[in-house]
């Protein structure tokens, strides 16, 4: 299904993060990774888009989709996820996530995304008239404008992480 424009923006961030998840993938499968500098780089998406990401999504967007039974076993599903991967992010920021966890970073944080978009983000879209969804993306607009104006550039270190 044609993504709705109204939440092009969340799936941007999406593409983003997954991004992240596909080159660290990548540097795991090589065995060749530098915690130190995989973990600044995950404490710095999650500070500079994933944290207003999270909360855009817990104050607008869930609370849009709950007005729908067919869709609330499925944000509730989404808000533990979320629980979880903020502990994650934790671990990363207080550089206490080690060479066990960060698979398991990078398999939790691919799956959630995925649910959001080919689970929740389509059945919003089957369930919500376009008037809806269009005050829904003018809200998430306001909410995420404060992770818009940031620049996410690969940490300096990364080509030393990805040598093979």
């Amino acid at each position: 299904m044609l993504r709705d424009k109204n939440l092009v923006p969340l799936s941007r961030q999406h593409q983003h993060v997954l991004a992240l998840c596909v080159r660290l993938d990548r540097a795991l499968q090589t065995g060749k990774v530098e915690l130190a500098a995989w973990q600044t780089e995950i404490q710095q998406h999650f500070e500079q888009e994933v944290a207003v990401h999270f909360a855009a999504e817990e104050k607008e967007l869930f609370p849009a989709a709950l007005r729908f039974p067919e869709l609330q076993p499925l944000v509730q599903e989404l808000l533990e996820e979320h629980a979880v991967l903020r502990e994650l992010f934790g671990r990363a920021v207080e550089r206490s996530l080690d060479l066990k966890g960060l698979p398991v970073f990078v398999e939790k944080l691919a799956h959630h995304i995925r649910k959001e978009e080919r689970q929740l983000f389509e059945g919003m879209q089957k369930v919500m008239s376009a008037q809806e969804l269009a005050a829904v993306g003018a809200a998430l607009n306001r909410e995420l404008e404060p992770a818009a104006n940031t620049c996410h550039l690969p940490n300096p270190k990364s080509k030393t992480r990805h040598k093979s």
